[in-house]
């Protein structure tokens, strides 16, 4: 059973949503557009493309040419048309205008009118423009997904008009690789999956006690040893160990995955676990901690004690060091930097750590890990980027800037939001995806819980306790894939799929227009 579901489900994660139908003249249309948009006026009618349609470009620069290229390649892969690509206002019959017009206000925002004639997308910015395409894609028949055959395929879109913009400015994803790291292929992959669903973040979590996945040129150890762990626990009772090779990604391949997301309008935000989760690290640069080791890169999961001493500057100077490797390869104004789960044990009993409480004239621990991350903060700051941490960095006060993904709840979203700090909602009861989505019998291995697709698309954002200003720090939502029990492609886009689609629905279609039936009817279940 559990292989038969990951067999199945590969196909459809680019089928879903492609539902247009094949043309013929008495097919009923089929609008199967996830997230669904903000509104839809169906029309009778077909467009189809021909070998001589042209896509014309409103202005045409890199930006826009994404949009277009996306669109051609999608074309070509179905019917093996080369459609040309020109500047220009005005397309002829049987063609695509794609035009930036500033009377679409939101700048994700896009109108998209489909008639027998011609399509015509209107967008606030090039992204917009993309996330029309994007509709365009779903609008298709599933042939639009199947490479071409030599045989002739009706390509056509359903007739309609079409006003859309997103609801939340921030829409995104998670993937944890320090529990299991996944080829570049796959990452890319990920971010396709993404890209058809309309988000515009990846959170990519690359340190973990279990290991460091990012390249760092100024210490080698961090991935000669950090990235390496001996063995694995497999299942939940840890009694089969297996050997775990590892790996990392050089600062080659993360300019290339950052440079791909781009192309897709989407910002990758890289994670930098602090002062927590860093047993990696030590074992790399055992002098960071506040013992000096030695340690072994994790090889079970949970929460370890070891964490960085927060008493010793070389501590701050490796850490800087390390982020301005880390912001010379990410142009997210976003650095995050974890902030979670960080046990106080070590802190307590270091003469350093207690040493620098005093000084900086500090309650406790709880302060302590506060000044930890301020002192971060300002140093991001200072390189002109926003520090991100997870709900704990609320513990001992708040850095002025940071913006907080609240995990463990909503409390301490609804906390940051009063406290007139951004947040991002991504609460563990709703937007956990490692968690099972059926009955376990049925399910591959997962850390445990239960997310269901519907409780997925229940959540809403809207909070009683927050006031229609403290509500505009709300940016947007999350899904998180943490992957202790998850160490395949094909098992990683099974526990994502459909859940994440459910997300991006939450993410872009305002509260008043889902419908979760409609979502299943528009998913095809």
């Amino acid at each position: 059973m559990k292989n038969l579901v990951l067999i199945l489900i590969i196909p459809l994660f680019f089928l879903v949503g492609c539902s247009g139908g094949n043309g013929g003249k008495n097919e009923k249309n089929v609008y199967a557009i996830i997230p669904a948009p903000l509104s839809l006026s169906e029309m009778p009618g077909k467009f189809s493309f021909r070998e001589k349609s042209t896509i014309v470009l409103s202005p045409m620069n890199e930006s826009t040419r994404f949009s277009a290229d996306f669109l051609a390649s999608l074309v070509k892969n179905a019917t093996g048309y080369e459609l040309q690509i020109k500047e220009g206002t005005k397309a002829p019959n049987g063609s695509i205008l794609m035009a930036v017009d500033t009377s679409v206000k939101n700048p994700e925002g896009y109108t998209l009118t489909v008639s027998k004639g011609k399509i015509v997308v209107k967008a606030g910015s090039p992204a917009g423009m993309f996330y029309a395409v994007q509709t365009i894609r779903q609008l298709m028949p599933p042939e639009v997904e199947k490479p071409f055959s030599g045989q002739p395929v009706n390509l056509s879109v359903p007739c309609c008009e079409i006003k859309d913009e997103p609801r939340f400015v921030y829409r995104g994803m998670h993937l944890d690789v320090g529990r299991h790291m996944f080829p570049v292929e796959t990452i890319k992959r990920y971010i396709d999956l993404l890209a058809m669903h309309k988000f515009n973040y990846f959170h990519w979590h690359l340190t973990e006690d279990q290991g460091w996945r990012i390249e760092i040129k100024k210490y080698p150890r961090l991935t000669e040893v950090g990235a390496f762990r001996k063995e694995t626990i497999v299942g939940h009772a840890g009694r089969k160990p297996q050997v775990f090779d590892g790996g990392f990604y050089t600062q080659d391949e993360v300019r290339e995955i950052v440079k791909y997301a781009a192309s897709k309008f989407i910002t990758v935000i890289p994670e930098i676990e602090m002062p927590g989760h860093s047993l990696a690290a030590l074992a790399s640069y055992p002098e960071l901690s506040c013992t000096g080791g030695p340690f072994e890169v994790g090889t079970k999961w949970g929460i370890f004690e070891d964490v960085y001493c927060a008493g010793k500057e070389e501590t701050f100077k490796f850490l800087e060091d390390v982020l301005s490797e880390v912001i010379e390869l990410f142009p997210s104004k976003y650095i995050h930097i974890g902030g979670d789960e960080c046990p106080k044990t070590r802190w307590k009993k270091c003469p350093l750590c207690q040493k620098r409480i005093r000084e900086e004239g500090l309650k406790d621990e709880n302060e302590l890990q506060s000044y930890f991350i301020r002192r971060i903060e300002k140093f991001l700051v200072s390189k002109g980027r926003k520090l991100i941490g997870w709900d704990e960095i609320l513990e001992g006060g708040l850095a002025p800037e940071a913006t907080v993904m609240s995990w463990r709840g909503v409390a301490g979203g609804i906390e940051a939001a009063k406290q007139n700090h951004d947040v991002i909602m991504t609460p563990t009861r709703y937007f956990y995806l490692d968690y099972y989505q059926t009955e376990p019998d049925n399910e591959p291995l997962a850390i445990g819980g239960y997310v269901p697709l519907e409780t997925v698309y229940s959540f809403d954002p809207r909070f009683e306790e927050l006031t229609e200003e403290q509500h505009k720090h709300i940016l947007g939502v999350q899904g998180n894939v943490w992957t202790e029990y998850i160490s395949t492609p094909e098992h990683l886009e099974y526990m994502a799929c459909p859940r994440m689609f459910a997300i991006s629905e939450v993410a872009w279609t305002p509260a008043s227009k889902k419908d979760f039936e409609d979502f299943l009817a528009r998913f095809g279940v």
